[in-house]
């Protein structure tokens, strides 16, 4: 390994939790303000990247073999061994090629779909805050090197090894290396722990575990395989991937067609054997063309490029989804909890009010202006309140975790570097002429007590070192802000005119009154107060800090909802889909956003806080959910929406979850379909999602849902195609068996059609995209199959039938051609297997089921919609199927060797206009059926949101 001039000492871990922060710094000769860029690269280059290198996972080759030997390839197997049996060893050969290609083929389809799923994987950002030459950026979590000076926050994921130099009340959940859930507390503090394990130490952090409150600084000193997770990889890459529920009903699907094919097969057989008196090997050639003949050898493949399809297009549309089934699923959701900030409004935070000593003053874009009168109950208004601004905006800016960045030459535009509500405070702070920076020399940090859900506030303790500030030097004092009802019942004094006075009732009151007039209007509301400490508090305690506070003021925040929301909602109510709001924020304000954007249809709906919950039991809250009532629920801790999201399953409903923070995690991995929020949510989050929002935007969540359920109806449509070609396969031979016809159809030339011909348009119909009306029915029942009796008879007989009617014309057409009558049998010499008149007679049926599956796959394209409503050449694989469909009938019927191959001969141009004329029969038949589904008024447009006795009453219609 090449070294250099800046090498680290080698020390071993276990003494790194003896060192003081500055021994630490000196040995890693880093600093405070970090690494340089330079010296970073180096280090990187030195130590590679901070990557886990993966196991080996299953073999190319096992991968290959498992479509040897799946369900259909031993139905094939089966039918190729009967075809060596009985000296049909051309059919055997054949036969056992099929089984090849198809492996190959599906094992091509699974690999690019894996690849796929990879690549959008790939697009999820691994990132580190790091502070380099002195600011704090984000870097990829790879390019993390020994000595850089790690910024961990609550809901992180701990990227490398590190010991801590700073931390405010940090805990982490280090179970991916102990095993134990509850958060660890960690400190700062050279410790001597004798008698415990590295993974036990207070002062250091591990790659792999997450932060689950607070906030700390930590120097890196392992990184990739170095790190302790990096040296027990194989415990985490070792989870077998388990089967979903799609998977689980092909397998289903694989067992009813095995079965079927295989009664079939019997029945015809015997059919053959005791009633045309056909011979054995005669009999043998039938069963095999009947077993062969209802094998969808393509099914497979066509899931994986359904899913693979859909996934891709989810991440042109902002949604990426962690695996593959989790597209399927989210085609069945009935119920969306959805969060407020950032997912139904832009989470571009702008302070539009502030209000202090009773007076409410309008922020505008450089400054703030009085526009409101002295609220009753109010104190009077002072001549000055620059005092008390100066207060507020101080207390907005120092109890604050986010950066703002100066525009660069590349990026002209002020930016956020951390929470979006911190964020907008900083920017008020500057309009009302706020330096933080100088602030930050009169006031030094000297701990914090992070933001908790719970409480729904947060305090950073500060030590006054300036006179200037009219603070004695060296006091200290806490800066607290949060909730405003939450911050009032701690409160003691209010702040007027710079002087603190006792608080009364009716201050209180006027402040609450306040704080719902601007969340009436949907703004978002943070109170802040402060408290000089003590000088003999000794410990920074929750209890000890948070209480006698002296209330400054409120700052209200406008977060507008997004524009395409509105009609987000409105497409998830017209499918059925019912969107609850669960939020942290107060009643009011998610009532009126709820209103603006669609979810409510009154402004009067029921508002269910956490205490309301804690105060509800099961079945109470079963019957508020299950009720046709609109409700909010608001104030709600993580607990809270766990709870929400269970008891909606509990009533039979698929549950999509919103979520971005750390406590999101039990809720979202307990939700049937996590969504996380790309751009603001925490790395725990993302982790416990099965779907990842790139922009938090609701609107991705519908388009999601819309594409679920086009990979249902796309699967559908394909079985459907499969099983309408079935019937016209099966329904010559049970002519011939029944009354000793030609022979219409050999077992070779059924591989023609399910391999050759077809396969490419039945692909197609896996990749089409949704139909018009896909997000206007109601979602699927949770446990409707997806072979169920309306696709059976559908595709089977329906179809089937219309497609066998041309087919039996084509078939009859030609042999009365060649001067057959009826009771002329196939033991004629004429009409012999093998003779020319037999073969072009085999040949119509074989052409026929092409040029009818040519009508069948426009058919299929769409379940209730008319084919023409999205476009005839809207799909180009389509038409590229069909003309190789046709291309390979013609090769088949044309060139000698196919000829000889498959027992075809020539036919006239006629026989090919003959056929054509019957597609508008299968076309139109289908387009009728449609027509009469759409006018007899089943899966008309839903009017909203749709309550689960309704729910049920439509499922029941969905045929």
């Amino acid at each position: 390994m090449k070294k250099y001039a800046s090498e680290i000492p080698s020390v071993e871990s276990n003494l790194y939790h003896s060192l003081s922060t500055e021994d630490v710094l000196s040995h890693f000769r880093s600093s405070h303000r970090g690494l340089s860029t330079d010296e970073a690269f180096r280090r990187l280059t030195q130590y590679g990247p901070n990557l886990i290198t993966k196991e080996k996972g299953i073999p190319l080759w096992h991968k290959f073999a498992v479509n040897l030997t799946n369900i259909f390839a031993i139905l094939l197997w089966a039918a190729a061994a009967l075809s060596f049996a009985t000296d049909s060893n051309e059919s055997g050969i054949a036969i056992v090629a099929v089984i090849i290609i198809n492996a190959v083929f599906s094992f091509v389809q699974e690999y690019r779909a894996e690849r796929a799923i990879a690549a959008l994987q790939s697009l999820l950002p691994i990132e580190a805050k790091v502070r380099r030459n002195g600011e704090t950026i984000k870097v990829p979590a790879a390019d993390l090197v020994p000595g850089d000076i790690l910024i961990l926050e609550e809901g992180d994921n701990i990227s490398a090894d590190g010991r801590l130099i700073e931390e405010f009340d940090l805990r982490t959940n280090n179970s991916t290396l102990t095993g134990e859930s509850e958060p660890v507390r960690k400190t700062a503090e050279p410790v001597a722990c004798e008698g415990l394990t590295l993974t036990q130490m207070p002062n250091l952090v591990f790659a792999g575990t997450t932060v689950a409150s607070g906030t700390s600084e930590a120097v890196v000193f392992a990184t990739g395989m170095s790190t302790t997770f990096g040296q027990i990889a194989h415990v985490t890459q070792s989870v077998k991937a388990e089967a979903s529920p799609l998977q689980i009903q092909f397998g289903s699907i694989s067992k009813t067609v095995t079965l079927l094919s295989l009664l079939i097969g019997v029945v015809f057989f015997l059919i053959g054997r005791f009633i045309a008196h056909l011979n054995l090997h005669e009999c043998a050639i039938f069963a095999i063309g009947i077993v062969i003949a209802n094998v969808p050898e393509g099914l497979l493949p066509t899931l994986s490029l359904a899913l693979a399809s859909a996934a891709k297009r989810l991440a042109s549309r902002h949604a990426l989804v962690k695996k593959l089934s989790a597209v399927e699923t989210l085609g069945s959701t009935t119920v969306i909890c959805t969060d407020k900030t950032g997912t139904l409004t832009q989470n571009e935070m702008t302070v539009t009010g502030l209000w202090v000593s009773g007076r409410d003053l309008q922020v505008s874009g450089i400054g703030y202006e009085p526009t409101g009168e002295v609220l009753e109950g109010g104190s009077p208004v002072a001549e000055d309140l620059e005092d008390d601004i100066q207060w507020l905006v101080r207390v907005a800016s120092l109890c604050n975790n986010a950066r703002l960045l100066e525009p660069e030459p590349d990026k002209p535009q002020w930016r956020i570097l951390g929470d979006s509500t911190e964020g907008a405070l900083l920017v008020a702070a500057i309009k009302a002429g706020f330096n933080s920076k100088h602030e930050l020399n009169r006031w030094s940090c000297v701990t914090q007590l992070p933001f908790d859900s719970r409480r729904k506030l947060m305090s950073v303790i500060y030590q006054v070192e300036d006179a200037s500030t009219g603070v004695p030097p060296f006091t200290r004092a806490a800066f607290t802000k949060g909730a405003p009802k939450e911050v009032l019942s701690l409160c003691t004094h209010l702040l007027v005119a710079g002087e603190a006075r006792v608080m009364t009732e009716e201050d209180r009151a006027a402040a609450i009154k306040q704080n719902d007039r601007y969340a009436g209007v949907g703004l978002r509301v943070l109170a802040m107060a402060f408290r000089l400490l003590p000088g003999n508090l000794q410990e920074h305690t929750i209890e000890l800090v948070e209480k006698q506070l002296t209330f400054i003021g409120l700052i209200a925040m406008q977060d507008p909802p997004r524009p395409e929301v509105f009609e987000a909602v409105g497409r998830a109510q017209s499918a059925g889909i019912r969107v609850v709001m669960v939020t942290g924020d107060y009643g009011l304000t998610a009532v009126s956003i709820a209103s603006k954007i669609g979810i409510l249809s009154n402004n009067s709906p029921r508002i269910i806080t956490g205490s309301d919950l804690d105060a509800m039991d099961g079945d109470t809250l079963g019957k508020t959910l299950s009720s046709s009532c609109e409700i909010i629920f608001s104030r709600v801790a993580p607990e809270h929406k766990l709870r929400i999201v269970e008891t909606f399953r509990s009533l039979g409903e698929i549950v999509a979850v919103t979520g971005d923070g750390v406590n999101d995690a039990p809720a979202l991995k307990r939700a049937d379909i996590g969504v996380a929020m790309g751009q603001s949510g925490t790395d725990v989050a993302k982790e416990a999602s099965t779907m990842i929002l790139t922009n938090d935007n609701f609107a991705s969540i519908i388009a999601a849902v819309e594409e679920g359920r086009a990979v249902y109806d796309n699967i559908r449509k394909f079985v459907t195609y499969i099983f309408a070609h079935l019937a016209a396969e099966a329904a010559p031979y049970a002519m011939f068996a029944l009354f000793n016809l030609p022979l219409p159809l050999t077992p070779l030339q059924i591989l023609a059609i399910d391999l050759g011909t077809e396969t490419l348009p039945a692909l197609a119909l896996g990749i089409e995209r949704p139909e018009p009306d896909v997000m206007q029915r109601p979602p699927r029942p949770r446990g409707e199959r997806l072979l169920n009796r309306a696709t059976l008879l559908r595709g089977y007989f329906y179809l089937g039938l219309l497609s066998s009617v041309g087919v039996m014309f084509g078939y009859f057409w030609q042999l009365t051609r060649c001067g057959w009558y009826w009771g002329v049998t196939g033991n004629d010499p004429l009409f012999a297997p093998g003779s020319l008149f037999q073969r072009q007679a085999a040949t119509m049926v074989f052409l026929g089921i092409v040029i009818m599956q040519v009508a069948n796959v426009f058919a299929c394209r769409t379940e209730r919609a008319s084919v023409f409503s999205i476009g005839i050449l809207s799909n180009p694989l389509i038409i590229v199927g069909i003309i190789f469909e046709l291309a390979f009938a013609a090769i088949a019927i044309y060139v000698p060797f196919f000829q000889n191959l498959l027992g075809t001969a020539p036919v006239g141009w006629e026989s090919w206009l003959v056929l054509f004329a019957f597609t508008p029969l299968v076309f139109g038949g289908e387009e009728a059926r449609k027509a009469m589904m759409r006018t007899s008024g089943k899966h008309t447009r839903l009017t909203g949101p749709l309550d689960s006795k309704e729910r049920g009453n439509e499922r029941r219609h969905d045929i």
